[in-house]
């Protein structure tokens, strides 16, 4: 048997001071930085300072709210006396202990705020047990039954007491921060915002105190939830709709923003979200008439797109009422491919703020909900959340709520579901604060709605809403998840129902015996309408900053568009985009552009594409039509052609000193915008989507730093920009400015893989060009703007040729001409004698140049080379009439730098074999098939170029096509 120990237990505060940063060994230390804070606060590390900040707030021992002072010159100075001999000893009666209990006061309210929510009843099936957190004890900090009711200076809560006996703030504690509601909040740097949250949630201790009617309302709500899912599963036995049974106060939040917003001055608002519940939003928050949805079951609704959509993935607008008036209500198309509708509805809400002239998001709100799996998995919820806080993409604060119905698919389990604590944690990167909410008390979820939209309406940032709720039912409605979740679904069979237990509550408080069971009959009788038992819709009502999208609608692609500028025109505007103030002093290097660039003005030298691009740019935003144009390297370039922003090489403060030329065309020109993205391709360009969807009159412009990196965005070519329009009759005219060009750099810096646009090409759904000259991308960036066909524009821009003669153009072609969908052959010598010509080859970009160039050292003049510089839609009546202008032409070959499998060859090649005629043979050269784009050895690489720019001269190899 051991010996008892002598030494006196320790409570675990006791303990915990002893391993502490802030005691021990390290006290000498923290009370010298401490010491500096006090003589001047900048002094000492930023994570110090907003520890000692906060200690502030601390009320002194005596209870008092006097701040601290420095203590070395007191202690000086009564060291001083001591030496005149001007003081004595006095013994002073302090009650040390009372103070230690005071600061462990202190310590045990922000134990509280900052772990609460930990111990909050969140968890409506109650599946575990909630284990108890230590520093939410008060016996972790030494107190016992004792100090139940010692009273205690609570002058720093808002509970509405100066003071309060430890059992009572323990109470008001519990109340407020373990409840339905938990919250999150204390890991913001910004003490004023978590003093907000502290007022707000202590003021009422997370409890709301609503009104009968506001009680009614929100049963209403629940109710029709409900209603739809059960009447839906009943009626369509089977189908598809994911139901949103388990998580029916949803609806109640999504109500309260709506109405509670619209109080609050918004106009409107944004929202996107996955399939699970979509329907039920469609039809009891935006007003969707239930006929209109079950013709879409019966299969009796208008199908009038190409392809369409499931019904769950399909968008909705509308205008309802609220008492502030009335709101724009739209849903976002969006595909299965989870949270990747995120950035598109930031864009969105931008183009609307923009056109609103609303730069802080007082009048559109961005609201996402997510399901739990799909926050805590997706990728694409980081890189939005980047983008919050930035110049190019603000939104004026998300409100994000999750359906945490706490289960993906069959991952239910907390070992494999996330790494993180909750769901949500992803948003403390941009400190967002977090309210989760018990689903089953809808009460509390309406509040905690209300809450989160003051803070953002407040300070414009992010928040969100964590609805812990439950699927009632599989994935989807043909699942059967007992089979992997028994116990989960033992619980949920058991569970009433989130509207029954609301009914009974309010039965309970004497608001009728009947109450629940007369609402769900009348829902019922009003689905059975097919009408809803609520209409907030106002039919007749027309926002004025309502888009008229019907100039842009029936257009076709061979319409014309008058691109070229008068000359006068151009000399003014160049005069205007190459004048740098005086105030400026930009790089010698960007000097050189410019001066350069001014001598093209004036037709002293040919334009680059750098002044070709420019140059579209500034008769765009004179004309009225407002650029967009965002990137990695956008201000610049990649590389170094555009200069669009010029940096004073003399400025002093990091934030000001710079200039941007397209912002100072003319008095009233439209706006042009430069942004230096983060660094993200499938956010960004997802954003950029969502930009361009909501605003037909703005050039926007997404450029990746090498055209390689825009697979990193594939799930938005594929799902928003190929699709959208055969899919959800979405009109969309971004332009995408891809890199593309083999000039030997390797498998990640030589292809936009073009390969992958001309496979997603088809009904007419896009434009995919490869322009070799300055005049081509200046004509095809105005046609892309001054025809009303909005589609989207895929532009694979050059690298080498950025700076290369062969590509600037004359003046004349600027002032003349539009884009040419294929150039014709240049050299007059060969068109002369057009019966000689017994090869034609066909090719499009960079490799143009090297096959000039090689006809020369062959002398081969014999053959002609033509540049596709559309590549969809196939220009054939173009290429037709250059084929047409050489009888005896007897094999074609289309050349390119990339390989076999890549490139345009195997989709060009039947457009080709379309145009040839009888007897006529076709052949390839260029790169053999190969798994990577590109060759990473440089004298391979230039093997293989030399190879193919050859054998576009010499005798067919391989596939031979003869028609």
């Amino acid at each position: 048997m051991s010996e008892q120990s002598s030494t006196p237990p320790v409570s675990a505060y006791q303990a915990y001071q002893g391993n502490t940063y802030l005691f021990g060994g390290n006290a000498p230390y923290v009370e010298e930085l401490y010491e500096n804070y006090l003589g001047n606060p900048g002094s000492v590390p930023d994570n110090w300072r907003d520890y000692f900040d906060a200690l502030q707030h601390v009320p002194a021992v005596d209870g008092s709210n006097a701040k601290d002072v420095p203590h070395l010159p007191v202690v000086n100075a009564f060291a001083d006396r001591a030496k005149q001999g001007q003081t004595r000893v006095v013994v002073a009666s302090v009650d040390a202990e009372m103070g230690r209990k005071r600061t462990a006061v202190q310590q045990l309210i922000a134990a509280y705020r900052n772990v609460g929510a930990r111990w909050a009843d969140l968890d409506p099936l109650k599946r575990t047990e909630r284990e108890k957190i230590p520093e939410l004890e008060p016996s972790f900090y030494g107190f016992t039954d004792a100090d139940q009711e010692t009273v205690f200076d609570t002058g720093n809560t808002f509970f509405g007491k100066d003071t309060m006996s430890l059992r009572d703030l323990l109470n008001a504690l519990r109340e407020t921060y373990c409840g339905t509601i938990g919250a999150e909040y204390m890991y913001a740097t910004d003490q004023i915002k978590k003093r907000w949250w502290q007022q707000k949630l202590e003021s009422i201790r997370s409890k709301p105190n609503f009104t009968p009617e506001k009680k009614l309302h929100i049963l209403d709500r629940l109710t029709a939830a409900e209603g739809l899912e059960r009447f839906l599963h009943t009626k369509y036995v089977g189908q598809k709709r994911f139901s949103l049974e388990g998580g029916e106060s949803f609806i109640a939040s999504m109500d309260e923003l709506i109405q509670r917003g619209g109080e609050m001055g918004l106009q409107e608002i944004v929202i996107g979200m996955a399939h699970r519940g979509r329907l039920n939003v469609l039809v009891n928050s935006l007003g969707k008439v239930p006929a209109n949805l079950f013709a879409e079951f019966d299969h009796t609704a208008p199908e009038e797109l190409s392809s369409g959509d499931v019904k769950y993935h399909q968008g909705f607008s509308s205008d309802v009422t609220t008492p502030g008036g009335p709101v724009h209500l739209s849903l976002a198309f969006n595909p299965s491919h989870l949270e990747i509708v995120n950035p598109v509805v930031e864009g969105s809400v931008r183009a609307r703020m923009d056109r609103r002239d609303d730069p802080h998001g007082k009048q559109v709100l961005p609201v996402i909900v997510h399901g739990d799996a799909a926050f805590a998995g997706q990728g694409v919820v980081m890189e939005t959340l980047a983008l919050a806080e930035t110049r190019g993409y603000f939104t004026g604060g998300t409100v994000h709520l999750v359906i945490n119905n706490q289960i993906g698919f069959t991952t239910s389990d907390p070992r494999d579901t996330r790494s993180s604590l909750y769901c949500t944690d992803v948003v403390k990167m941009i400190e967002a604060p977090v309210l989760h909410v018990n689903g089953d008390d809808p009460e509390a979820v309406v509040l905690a709605t209300q809450i989160a939209l003051d803070y953002r309406m407040e300070f414009q940032k992010d928040v969100v809403v964590d609805i812990v709720c439950f699927r009632k039912l599989g994935h989807n409605e043909q699942d059967t998840p007992a089979l992997t979740q028994p116990l989960m679904y033992k619980k949920i069979a058991a569970h009433p129902g989130t509207r029954k237990l609301y009914a009974d509550k309010l039965s309970a408080q004497g608001m009728g015996a009947t109450l629940g069971d007369d609402m769900v009959k009348a829902m019922r009788v009003a689905l059975d309408a097919g009408k809803s038992t609520f209409d907030p819709v106002l039919t007749n009502f027309k926002s004025k900053y309502a888009v008229d999208w019907a100039p842009y609608l029936g257009k076709k692609w061979t319409d014309a568009g008058d691109t070229a500028i008068p000359m006068a025109e151009w000399k003014r505007l160049a005069e205007k985009i190459t004048t740098i103030p005086a105030t400026v002093t930009p790089h010698m290097l960007v000097k050189k552009v410019y001066d350069d660039r001014a001598a093209m003005g004036r037709g002293d030298i040919p334009v680059d594409w750098g002044m070709g691009e420019h140059m579209a740019f500034a008769s765009l935003v004179a004309s009225g039509y407002p650029i967009r144009l965002s990137g990695e390297d956008s201000g610049r370039g990649t590389f170094s052609h555009r200069h669009s922003v010029i940096h004073d090489q003399n400025r002093e403060k990091w934030d000001i000193g710079t200039y941007t030329p397209l912002q100072n065309v003319a008095e009233n020109q439209a706006s042009f915008t430069v942004i230096d993205s983060i660094l993200s391709e499938e956010a960004v360009l997802a954003f950029e989507y969502g930009y361009a969807s909501n605003d037909p009159n703005t050039l926007v412009i997404w450029e990746a730093q090498f055209g390689d990196f825009a697979n990193g965005a594939q799930v938005v070519i594929d799902q928003f920009i190929a699709s959208g329009e055969v899919k959800w009759g979405r009109v969309n005219g971004i332009t995408l400015m891809l890199p593309h060009g083999y000039e030997g750099q390797g498998p990640e810096h030589s292809s936009a893989r073009l390969e992958r646009f001309m496979q997603l090409s088809a009904d007419t759904n896009m434009q995919v060009v490869q322009p070799t000259t300055a005049s081509q991308i200046f004509h095809v960036l105005r046609r892309q703007m001054v025809r009303n066909l909005r589609k989207p524009l895929i532009i694979l821009t050059p690298k080498s040729l950025l700076r290369a003669k062969d590509a600037a153009s004359p003046l004349s072609e600027f002032t003349k001409g539009s884009f040419q969908t294929v150039i014709p052959e240049h050299k007059e010598e060969i068109n002369k004698r057009a019966d000689k010509v017994r090869r034609v080859i066909a090719c499009s970009g960079k490799v143009y140049y090297d096959l000039v160039k090689k006809r020369v050292e062959k002398e081969a003049d014999d053959v002609v080379i033509l540049r596709v510089e559309q590549l969809y839609p196939f220009p054939h009546k173009a290429f037709a009439a250059e084929l047409k202008r050489y009888p005896n032409v007897v094999d074609i070959v289309w050349c390119q730098d990339e390989p076999q499998n890549q490139g345009a060859w195997f989709f060009v090649q039947h457009y080709l074999h379309e145009n040839m005629r009888e007897g006529q043979k076709l052949g390839y050269s260029g790169r053999a098939a190969s798994a990577s784009p590109a060759a990473g050895y440089s004298h391979l690489h230039q093997e293989q170029q030399k190879a193919l720019v050859d054998g576009a001269f010499g005798k067919l190899k391989g596939f031979v096509l003869t028609k």
